[in-house]
């Protein structure tokens, strides 16, 4: 009896596994994706530098299935260009793409911001000047990275409490272009001299006044991406 409850076990067991199989390779390929994609818009993806299939898959340890995966719908959203199989790159900014980008950005982030503020709580604003206290460190400390970290992370809490889940994943794919850029703009400036627009806007949130959220975000976006318009596209 105990033999035939062990078999019975160990045959439940792996019927579970297989169960579970077929979800776990979506969910992989999702967390490869999301943990690329953060990359990017964080800086710690680059131009110039090419990136490997086979690099990234040994340096997350998976496969190289989920790494192809994602870069072939980060390709689809213009982040990266995949000229072959050994050659995957940020694809180069110029005149035409920086205006575009700039343009859509001053589009929808500050409408984004605006929608988002009758969802402020307590909660929410206490949040928001927590990540602006650590951005506000990051500069003072020429932390680029945990600079643009905690930049993305204003923003996206900001953003998201509008609950327009689509404009804000639209916005994100901007974020996608030109984040490797910035990267190497802050890398070349340096973080100490940047206008924190952020606390113009968190007064703005406090006051209720939507215009003037509305001209804070659209500064931030400005004050940034003007550094971007100032360095060699080359």
């Amino acid at each position: 009896m105990a033999n035939a409850s062990t078999g019975k076990s160990k045959a439940q067991s792996v019927a579970e596994v297989e169960d579970l199989e077929p979800a776990v390779e979506p969910v992989l390929h999702a967390s490869i994706y999301d943990d690329l994609r953060r990359r990017m818009i964080t800086g710690k993806i680059v131009p110039g530098v090419g990136l490997s299939t086979r690099g990234l898959a040994l340096e997350l340890g998976v496969s190289q299935m989920p790494v192809r995966d994602a870069l072939s719908r980060l390709a689809a959203e213009g982040a990266v260009a995949i000229r072959s199989k050994r050659k995957i790159e940020v694809p180069p900014m110029n005149p035409e793409r920086f205006t575009d980008l700039l343009d859509c950005r001053l589009l929808l982030e500050p409408e984004a911001a605006v929608q988002a503020l009758p969802h402020i709580t307590p909660a929410k604003m206490k949040q928001l000047r927590e990540i602006d206290a650590a951005l506000d460190t990051a500069m003072e400390n020429g932390d680029v990275i945990g600079y643009m970290e905690k930049n993305f992370e204003f923003h996206f809490a900001l953003y998201r409490a509008n609950n327009r889940p689509t404009l804000n994943r639209l916005i994100e794919t901007l974020w996608l272009q030109f984040g490797p850029f910035m990267r190497v703009v802050y890398g070349r400036y340096g973080t100490a001299n940047l206008v924190d627009q952020h606390r113009v806007a968190l007064d703005a949130i406090e006051a209720g006044d939507a215009d003037s959220l509305r001209r804070a975000i659209a500064g931030d976006i400005a004050d940034g991406m003007g550094l971007i318009g100032r360095t060699s596209w080359s």
